[in-house]
C-alpha cells in the first residue's frame, strides 16, 4: 500500500495576505501600541518611543536566528536574566587514575629522534604549504 507522507509540516500557512497568523497577531499588536503612544503623548515623545516598538515587532514577525524564530530568543534571554545563576567547581577526588592496558603501552622515554624541534616544525610547516599550494594550483587537464 502507499500511504501519502505530509509535505512541508513546519511551514506556517499564509492566512492573511502574504502573513502568517503569527506575524498578523504580532503587526496588529504593534500598531495598536503606537496607536495608545500617538493618542497620549505628545508627537515628539510619541514618534521617539514608537521606533523602537517598530523594530521590536519587525524582528518578532520576520527575523529568524539561525532558522528560530526571533520569540524563542527573547523568551531565553528573559529567562537567562531572570534566574539566578550559581556556579560552582569542585575538583573531584574520587577518581582513580586511569591505569594503561596492555593493548596500549605507555612509553617511558620518547627516542630523541621523534622530539620536534623548533627548526623540524617551521621545515614541515613549508613542506605543508607547499603541497597544499601545488595541489591547489595543479588541476586535471
Amino acid at each position: 500500500m502507499k500511504y501519502q507522507v505530509p509535505q512541508f509540516i513546519g511551514v506556517e500557512s499564509k492566512i492573511i495576505g502574504p502573513l502568517t497568523l503569527r506575524q498578523f497577531i504580532y503587526i496588529s499588536g504593534g500598531i495598536g501600541m503606537v496607536f495608545i503612544l500617538f493618542k497620549f503623548l505628545p508627537f515628539l515623545f510619541a514618534a521617539l518611543l514608537s521606533l523602537p516598538v517598530i523594530g521590536f515587532v519587525g524582528a518578532l514577525s520576520f527575523y529568524k536566528v539561525n532558522s528560530k524564530p526571533f520569540i524563542n530568543i527573547v523568551e531565553f534571554a528573559v529567562k537567562f536574566y531572570t534566574s539566578s545563576h550559581l556556579f560552582l567547581w569542585r575538583r573531584d577526588r574520587k577518581r582513580a587514575p586511569v591505569a594503561a592496558t596492555p593493548a596500549t603501552p605507555v612509553p617511558t622515554e620518547m627516542p630523541a629522534s621523534a622530539r620536534l624541534t623548533r627548526g623540524k616544525l617551521h621545515e614541515l610547516a613549508q613542506t605543508l604549504d607547499i603541497k597544499s599550494d601545488e595541489s591547489i594550483n595543479t588541476s586535471p587537464q
